[in-house]
């Protein structure tokens, strides 16, 4: 199969969550001006497309992914004439901007649901999914995401609504051709404006199992993927979807995965579908996740994340395609889950910018990973923000886990850890605000900071920058094809990306080991960038990146 050339294969993406980038007003919450005032920075760093987080109208249960209005800015981040002004900005630099479509669910202070709610008779009634309970309780033992049953009693009408996250955000059915079509003219609102697609949050949820019955499972992804994920008309109303608007414009879509297996991927993204571009799997998100989640820590190695993707490359082939990504507003820091953050932070990052950007697919690097930003270390459970945090300590700490176990978890594998400010200098609050953050600034800013990266030749930013260059360059690094050269060390990755003549050979030692082995034979004469100044063909050192260039 001839892999069709695309713009948004060979661009890079930059996530921002905006309540964290920059505030403009001085309120200590990051707003769409904000943006705007650090657009240079964004643009000299090489990136090409803006993936913004929720910017609607909310009352902010789970930051923003609860939308009351989908055709309003909310005022904490200020207005449409802002956002008009943040896109027009973008677009004068050459830019794109995608923005996250949330239709899963809404916040139950939307209007639907609020008129949903009145009467089991209403108009909206069917734009969720309301149950009778069962025994005097639940419909059924599904589980919410962010902890406690699926369900939530309404007093109003005696009667269950199904929330798959919190209880403030109930399903929205899309078995309801109103509702859908409701959906699809809020995506061409936002299409009409000019944006350049979308990045779907829990994309592959949005079919349900009508038949709601009980779920067996031994652990909680289990349940997603059996129960939740990959229901019945997922396929269907993706592919209408794409016909009724997507189809129409030329933009991208990015459909976030929980559930998503190899197996099913190109069920989405194949490229005679007509449904995604791509998706954002999450088999390697969820390492280290227990039984009940993430809070319920599992030991994983990184033999695991290769052989995740090895096998993901194998599943997509010629005609799947994915986003790359180790971190993101959902997951923690990656140079502190799959690097070492303590005594070669600057090394392992490197590393892991070198496998995001040399891997095959779209890469997508989030906000703060450029300059090294690490996970925060908060000493008390009042620090943090996130709901299903602060949900799943009352949880865990009921069954019996210690305060200390649980804070111990929290800061390995909390969603705060990667929500804290943007650390762009060593000024009070990091130069994010100048005033109290809505959350705390990690410590380490006075250190790890974008000033600093700046005037550090040598930094992490720069490094990204060189690479973000060298795959702007090479087409080999867009559209070539993926293998694995055999190393002959549980601690070395090795793979090569070639097309027609030309191609690259990416060493990796993701190990505080130093490898001394001859890899000579994998190695072109070449070498392109190395995070290391001084590069022994035999011996890798700790977390040395090699990148060679075959021709």
């Amino acid at each position: 199969m001839i892999v069709r050339r695309k713009w948004w294969k060979e661009e890079v993406i930059y996530q921002i969550y905006p309540r964290s980038f920059q505030d403009s007003t001085g309120d200590g919450f990051g707003d769409i001006q904000g943006i705007i005032s650090r657009l240079d920075y964004l643009k000299n760093f090489g990136v090409d497309i803006i993936w913004l987080g929720p910017v609607y109208e909310t009352p902010d249960d789970d930051n923003g992914y609860d939308i009351s209005n989908y055709r309003e800015i909310d005022p904490r981040f200020g207005t449409m004439a802002d956002f008009d002004a943040l896109l027009k900005a973008l677009k004068n630099r050459g830019m794109k901007l995608i923005m996250d479509l949330v239709v899963n669910h809404s916040s139950d202070e939307h209007k639907w649901f609020e008129a949903s709610r009145q009467s089991i008779d209403n108009a909206y009634r069917d734009y969720y999914y309301w149950r009778p309970g069962e025994n005097g309780g639940p419909p059924n033992n599904w589980l919410s995401f962010f902890g406690g049953s699926a369900w939530q009693y309404d007093e109003l009408t005696g009667q269950y609504y199904l929330h798959l996250f919190t209880k403030k955000q109930p399903d929205l059915n899309w078995e309801n051709p109103k509702l859908r079509q409701e959906i699809y003219d809020i995506i061409k609102f936002w299409l009409d404006k000019g944006i350049d697609g979308f990045r779907m949050d829990v994309i592959s949820l949005i079919s349900k199992r009508l038949d709601f019955k009980d779920a067996e499972f031994d652990s909680f992804g289990q349940l997603v993927e059996r129960y939740y994920a990959n229901g019945p008309r997922i396929h269907d109303f993706i592919k209408e979807m794409y016909d009724e608007v997507l189809c129409k414009y030329d933009i991208m879509t990015v459909g976030e995965g929980p559930g998503i297996t190899k197996d099913v991927g190109l069920d989405y993204v194949g490229q005679d579908r007509g449904e995604l571009n791509m998706i954002f799997h999450l088999d390697h998100m969820f390492l280290g996740f227990g039984q009940r989640g993430r809070f319920d820590y599992r030991h994983y190695d990184w033999n695991d994340i290769k052989q995740i993707f090895r096998e993901w490359e194998v599943a997509m082939g010629d005609s799947g395609w994915l986003s790359v990504f180790l971190d993101n507003h959902d997951f923690p820091r990656m140079v502190s889950r799959f690097g070492n953050d303590k005594d070669y932070r600057v090394e392992s990052a490197k590393l892991l910018a070198m496998l995001i950007l040399t891997m095959r697919g779209t890469p997508c690097i989030y906000q703060g990973s450029e300059i090294g930003m690490t996970n925060v270390e908060f000493d008390n459970i009042s620090e943090f923000r996130d709901v299903e945090t602060l949900n799943f300590h009352k949880v865990f700490l009921d069954d019996g886990m210690s305060e200390e176990a649980f804070l111990k978890n929290a800061n390995l594998y909390g969603r705060d850890n990667v929500r804290t400010p943007m650390q762009w200098d060593a000024s009070s609050f990091s130069g994010f605000s100048n005033s109290e953050p809505w959350i705390s600034v990690n410590p380490n800013y006075i250190d790890i900071n974008v000033e600093n990266a700046l005037e550090d030749k040598n930094s992490i930013y720069h490094f990204y920058k060189d690479l973000l260059d060298i795959r702007r360059e090479n087409k080999a690094l867009q559209y070539g094809t993926w293998s694995e050269l055999e190393s002959g060390s549980e601690d070395v990755f090795i793979y090569q990306r070639s097309l027609d003549d030309s191609g690259f050979v990416i060493v990796l030692n993701h190990s505080d080991n130093i490898i001394d082995k001859d890899f000579t034979d994998f190695m072109p004469k070449t070498l392109v960038l190395s995070n290391y100044d001084r590069v022994d063909n035999a011996a890798l050192q700790a977390w040395e990146c090699r990148l060679y260039k075959n021709k």
